[in-house]
């Protein structure tokens, strides 16, 4: 087990029912069960206009960066608009750059309503990639929400333990910028042996 591991959940979603907020606590207690500490970054708590490129520090921003930066291993999770994840989130990563995620693990979970988010999750992976992040290659993607999560949890138990994965690799694999062979062949991120 990682010790001294800080994830941040970063919510795209501003809905109070929201499934991608209840996929990423799930996500969270899975690290905080792996021994990290963890945080669920609400972005309906920051003031974030839109980025018009002369104002980095605009509105909440500095606090924003400080708080990505000061992760670990970050979890952005999205609901998919459109094929693509959600402008809030958009907004957020665009006031942060390679300072705040260059050698940050990140993983990426998408929630749709219909199909299968692939588009959703390309787009973030291409975001962490171009600003210096490692990407988990675990991804979770979940489709049809409303038969998905219901009472505020996930209710397919497979995808369930996917998601209970994505939290425990966002603590394993912390600071790595590879799956270490050794670590894959002996190392089971969701039990810890």
């Amino acid at each position: 087990m990682r010790r001294n591991v800080h994830v941040l959940g970063l919510c795209g979603s501003l809905r109070d029912d929201s499934g991608t907020r209840t996929a990423i606590r799930r996500a969270l207690t899975a690290a905080d069960a792996a021994g990290a500490t963890t945080e669920l970054l609400d972005l309906r708590e920051y003031e974030l206009p839109p980025r018009d490129g002369d104002d980095a520090d605009a509105g909440d921003a500095a606090a924003l960066r400080e708080r990505v930066a000061a992760a670990d291993a970050v979890l952005l999770g999205s609901p998919v608009y459109h094929g693509s994840y959600a402008s809030p989130l958009k907004t957020a990563l665009d006031y942060c750059g390679s300072d705040e995620f260059e050698g940050t693990t990140v993983g990426l979970l998408a929630v749709a309503g219909g199909s299968y988010p692939t588009p959703a999750l390309e787009h973030m992976r291409s975001v962490a990639r171009a600003v210096g992040a490692w990407t988990l290659p675990l991804q979770v993607g979940i489709g049809d929400v409303g038969a998905a999560v219901a009472d505020g949890d996930i209710v397919d138990a497979d995808l369930a333990e996917r998601v209970d994965r994505l939290g425990a690799e966002l603590v394993a694999y912390a600071g790595v910028e590879s799956y270490p062979t050794a670590v894959t062949e002996t190392f089971d991120p969701v039990t810890g042996d």
